[in-house]
């Protein structure tokens, strides 16, 4: 009893317990006052507008019931002043007052300092900082607030691709946030083959002088796409600036990042002192899409008494959605039985455990928690759907493009790491596949500084006086091609008349000056020639430089301007006909091929007619001269012989029709070797000369040397440097047996004009074995190379080039290639498709004789047989008398007449009518 009654005490006791602590216990997890630190520069184009924002989030939340069940949410803020040191008390006085989150600050110098003492104290950080390496794993505790800047010059280097300029000027303050941001420019400049040309920065505060200074320099550079990232609150003096130097008229074009619409989008109205200053300028926004909740925030803003921002920027927006995106990750935190609190940091203690001047300093314990609430939140706020991506940057990030004229400024399309280019909002395109490719990249015409919709070119010749240097080959060999002059150039040559007409066709000047490359003495190494401007000692090469892969790499070569070609010259022979020349047409194969089939033929047209044409009978003797008669005569169309069978018609025009593309083909290739010059040489091309082990002759200072060895495989000691055109000659002349060299291996240019020098002694043998073109070599992304290339066509299409080509190499020239025996003739393999549609014909036709043979043979012996009457008694049967035909009664009856076989088997069909048919008991019935 006693048992029970404890029991039962116990069991209310602890009932008692729950209702009595667990009240205790929410109390304790809810507290009635959540503190919030703040760190913004708040008198600046940014802290203005967000600490109004942030304002109204907080009334917001306080006033709503169902966030944060009654919790009240206090913002506890803290000016910088855009100080880094400020910045640092600042943060450790808001870690002193137990903010459980901190927002802030938009400095990403700041931003660095603050994110170290947040991590050390658990306290995360919703940071407006757009500075891209605050990403990193070293700022644990660090979230994004706004869309990084990462994204922003992607964005800009799909602008640059866009419109086809290749190099840009960066003008940038010099601090974390800009030289981190210009760096990423950068790099997302790279894989689209542009590049920034030069860094202009400027220390943060830097006076006006101090721009004036930075810009005039700018301004003597060849780029003239500019990349303006800077803070809100100078920037427009950089505009003003450029303005008064002259660089925001025609040709110039000035890109800025975010920072120029938030300095926009916070005024009332542009002014027009402002305006003026930003004509032609493009910029990049934050894109916030339209909704219900952003028109509600626009017009509550409107009515907002005495704020400092008249009107609000992307960051107020941004701002605010941070505010609530705490409080929807607090209210998650204490819905799942997280608490506010504190404890000491062991490290703020000296070594005999005396506590320092920063014990207020405490680290918030539940911080990983939130922290994980915080990067798992998912919501619409102002700006859109507010999520993080695994590096804790906002996902979907989307930039408006603008251009700014008259007093206000347009969008001429979006930006999205989706979609790229568009001028379809994102939101939209996120329901389809995503598509980056060129094609499909759109942006609305631009007007640019100066008021024109032209695009700028981008880029102009500097204006501190300094000409193109051009280096030019100082050749030994062929001057025709490139060589010293005494006049005002300083060269001449076909090279350098092509250069200089492709320059006149530009639509701008280009001032240049040509300098001697070698000595004079012997032909300077191309390659080096090219390394020479690949490492920006000269700024382009003009002359006979062969455009080869390994060139191509270092350097950006023009439109080819002159084919060419590695082709071998050899000494050659006049050769005289041989008395059996008129065999040389056909090779042997094609004689024996040929020769089969005229007997062939005649055999199967004698076989097809022998039955129903007296002209294919008669004693054996006779019908094998027929065959071989009919066969060869018909080579001439002589043949006496008529056909009258149908297959043998058949067979006869289509052999004839064969015939006749024999004879012509015959005639064709005896012609030409009886009529055309035949030069003989032991080389005949490439491969035989891979195959010898003669020694080979190149031009000084030719890609060949390398090609040869390297390609072709063939030994360094068997190539012999040719510097003149009388080593060439001596060189084939003497011979490899001599001391000179079997051939020489050279591009095509060059071999076509030393053929007409020479007179024709020498001849091309076998064919180009390669296919190459000359151009002008430029430094890499010149765009002058992209210009000239357009020139080149120019004059290849309006003939200035052929004239050009005329006046410095046309020559009573040789036929430049050998026309060998070899190349004449006709072989099997020319004609085995005729040959076989032949063959096919004839067997067909063979066949269907045949056939038809046997059919007659078989009614023949049927109609043939006899009934044999035994009378010997009746209990003998009935039997026919059956003999098996031998070999020679079948080649009797095929020899027969067409004519006597019909009247035999018409004969034998009228007896059989004629007698009666016997019953079973020898009876007529």
């Amino acid at each position: 009893m006693e048992l029970s009654v404890m029991a039962a005490f116990a069991s209310g006791l602890l009932v008692l317990l729950v209702f009595v602590v667990r009240p205790l216990q929410c109390e304790q997890q809810q507290p009635a006052v959540v503190r919030v630190g703040a760190v913004f520069t708040f008198d600046s184009v940014i802290g203005r507008g967000a600490k109004i924002a942030m304002e109204m989030a907080v009334e917001d939340i306080n006033s709503d019931p169902r966030i944060l069940n009654g919790t009240q949410l206090r913002m506890v803020m803290e000016d910088p002043n855009c100080s880094v040191f400020l910045g640092s008390v600042k943060a450790m006085q808001l870690a002193g007052k137990n903010v459980v989150a901190a927002l802030g600050p938009q400095s990403s110098g700041i931003a660095h300092v603050i994110s170290h003492v947040m991590s050390e104290l658990h306290v995360p950080l919703l940071s407006f900082a757009t500075d891209p390496t605050l990403s990193s794993l070293q700022y644990s505790y660090f979230l994004r607030a706004v869309t990084s800047d990462y994204y922003q010059m992607y964005a800009i280097a799909d602008l640059v691709e866009y419109f086809g300029w290749r190099e840009v000027v960066a003008i940038f303050v010099d601090d974390d946030y800009g030289r981190n941001g210009i760096s990423i420019l950068g790099d997302a400049l790279a894989p689209k083959r542009a590049k920034i040309s030069y860094k202009a920065a400027f220390p943060p505060g830097a006076s006006r002088s101090d721009i004036d200074n930075l810009l005039v320099g700018v301004n003597l550079l060849e780029s003239r796409v500019f990349v303006v990232h800077v803070n809100p609150d100078s920037g427009l003096t950089i505009f003003s600036v450029a303005k008064r130097l002259g660089m925001m008229s025609n040709g110039y074009v000035w890109i800025a990042t975010d920072w120029l619409p938030s300095v926009l989008d916070s005024s009332e109205s542009i002014d027009p002192d402002t305006a003026d200053l930003l004509q032609g300028v493009v910029a990049l926004r934050h894109h916030t899409p339209d909704s219900d909740l952003k028109t509600r925030f626009s017009s509550r803003w409107r009515n907002i008494k005495n704020k400092e921002a008249p009107k609000f920027n992307s960051y107020a927006l941004y701002a605010y959605d941070s505010v609530w995106l705490l409080a929807r990750a607090l209210n998650s935190f204490f819905s799942g039985g997280g608490t506010v609190s504190f404890s000491d940091d062991p490290r703020l203690r000296d070594q005999n455990g005396s506590a320092l001047h920063l014990t207020s300093l405490r680290i918030f314990d539940q911080g990983p928690k939130l922290l994980q609430i915080l990067t798992e939140m998912n919501f619409t706020g102002l700006t859109g759907k507010i999520q993080f991506d695994s590096e804790k940057n906002l996902i979907s990030p989307a930039f408006e493009i603008l251009n700014i004229g008259g007093t206000g400024s347009r969008r001429i399309g979006y930006w999205s790491n989706y979609s790229g280019l568009s001028t379809v909002p994102p939101e939209t395109l996120y329901t389809k596949p995503p598509n980056t490719s060129n094609s499909n990249q759109h942006l609305y015409s631009v007007i640019w500084p100066g008021e024109t919709t032209t695009k700028p070119r981008g880029w102009v010749f500097p204006n501190n006086g300094k000409p193109l240097q051009i280096a030019v080959p100082y050749r030994v060999t062929y001057p025709d091609f490139v060589t010293k002059d005494d006049g005002p150039l300083g060269a001449r040559g076909f090279c350098i008349d092509v250069f200089e007409a492709a320059v006149q066709l530009l639509p701008y000047p280009v001032p240049h000056q040509y300098i001697l490359y070698g000595d004079g003495r012997r032909n300077p190494s191309f390659g080096n020639l090219v390394n020479d401007v690949a490492q920006m000692k000269y700024d382009a090469a003009v002359g006979d430089v062969t455009i080869t892969t390994n060139r191509t790499r270092i350097v950006d070569f023009t439109q080819p301007y002159m084919e060419s070609g590695l082709v071998v010259v050899a000494p050659v022979k006049e050769t005289k006909s041989s008395p059996w020349s008129f065999l040389m047409p056909f090779t042997w194969q094609m004689w024996a091929v040929t020769g089969i089939f005229f007997l062939f033929v005649g055999s199967v047209v004698w076989i097809l007619e022998h039955r129903m044409n007296t002209e294919f009978r008669g004693p054996p003797r006779q019908q094998l001269v027929t065959v071989f008669w009919f066969s060869f005569s018909t080579m001439f169309f002589a043949h006496r012989e008529n056909t009258v069978s149908t297959l043998g018609r058949l067979v006869l025009i289509l052999w004839l029709f064969v015939v006749l593309i024999i004879n012509s083909s015959y005639t064709a290739s005896l012609t030409s070797i009886l009529t055309v010059q035949q030069l003989s040489s032991g080389i005949r091309g490439i491969d035989s000369l891979i195959t010898s082990s003669d020694p080979i002759g190149i031009q000084d200072g030719s890609f060949a040397y390398n090609y040869l060895i390297h390609e072709l495989n063939i030994a360094e000691s068997r190539i012999r440097i040719m510097k003149t055109q009388d080593d060439y000659v001596k060189a084939l002349q003497q011979g490899p047996g001599g001391g000179g060299v079997a051939a020489i291996v050279d591009e095509l240019p060059y071999v076509q004009l030393f053929l007409a020098n020479t007179r024709c002694q020498f001849s091309i043998v076998g064919r180009e074995f390669t296919r190459s073109g000359w151009g002008f070599a430029f430094q890499r992304d010149s765009p002058l190379a992209v210009d000239l290339s357009t020139a080149i066509l120019q004059l290849s299409e309006n003939g200035d080039l052929q004239r050009i080509y005329d006046k410095w190499l046309s020559r009573d020239g040789c036929s430049g290639q050998s026309n060998p025996i070899e190349e004449s003739r006709l072989s099997l393999k020319s004609f085995w498709g005729l040959f076989l549609i032949c063959g096919i014909a004839c067997s067909i036709a063979v066949i269907i004789f045949f056939c038809r043979v046997y059919l007659q043979y078989n009614r023949y012996s049927a109609e043939g047989e006899q009934p044999d009457i035994e009378e010997d008694g009746p209990a003998r049967p009935t039997r026919r008398s059956l003999r098996t035909p031998s070999f020679k009664d079948i080649i009797d009856f095929v020899d027969k007449k067409e004519a006597e076989i019909k009247d035999m088997l018409r004969r034998k069909s009228g007896d059989s009518k004629r007698h009666p048919s016997q019953g079973s008991d020898g009876q007529s019935s």
